[in-house]
């Protein structure tokens, strides 16, 4: 383990400006990508929803860091629990999936066994107790993956109509918007 990287995430707030000191710390030190990824995704780690929140902004910064580690990534989603940790790690599946079918601009390649996992997962969040910011990215993840299977739309139709009345006025404006679209 990194123990500077585990320093800074022990003193990591949830406040946008301790987050993006320590993103840019890893910004800094491409080397500690891979560490920080482990701490994401070992749940046993005490402060890997902090770690989550860290791959998310080096994401949205270096998406092609991924690009190495996508087997580890894609398997470790259905081991994710804590939605403190589940939330941006959902949105990094979100942006890998639209770099992938935006193959112009980005240099984000998924396989079909990955793209399978990450719809496999999304469905998971979409159906459990996790939070709409969660589901909202896990929603908009399945939009983008049903342009490749077609067995996607078919089922995200019918969980969202079933789940419409239940929700959040959030989670209801993107099911109108992900409906719409697939309909």
């Amino acid at each position: 383990m990194n123990l500077d990287l585990d320093e800074q995430l022990a003193l990591c707030s949830a406040h946008r400006k301790s987050r993006e000191k320590i993103r840019d710390f890893v910004l800094k030190r491409p080397e500690i990508f891979p560490a920080l990824l482990q701490m994401a995704f070992d749940v046993n780690y005490k402060y890997h929803f902090k770690a989550c929140w860290i791959v998310e902004l080096v994401a949205d910064a270096q998406l092609e860091w991924l690009q190495n580690h996508l087997d580890f990534y894609c398997n470790g989603l259905p081991y994710l629990k804590d939605e403190s940790g589940i939330r941006p790690i959902a949105k990094v599946a979100m942006i890998l999936v639209n770099a992938h079918f935006r193959k112009k601009t980005e240099n984000i390649i998924l396989s079909e066994s990955q793209l399978e996992k990450l719809a496999e997962v999304c469905f998971d969040w979409l159906i459990s107790n996790t939070k709409v910011a969660s589901k909202a990215y896990a929603i908009r993840t399945l939009y983008a993956l049903g342009k490749k299977f077609d067995w996607i739309y078919p089922e995200l139709k019918i969980i969202l109509e079933k789940d419409y009345q239940s929700h959040s006025a959030a989670y209801k404006a993107v099911a109108r918007e992900i409906l719409k679209k697939v309909n």
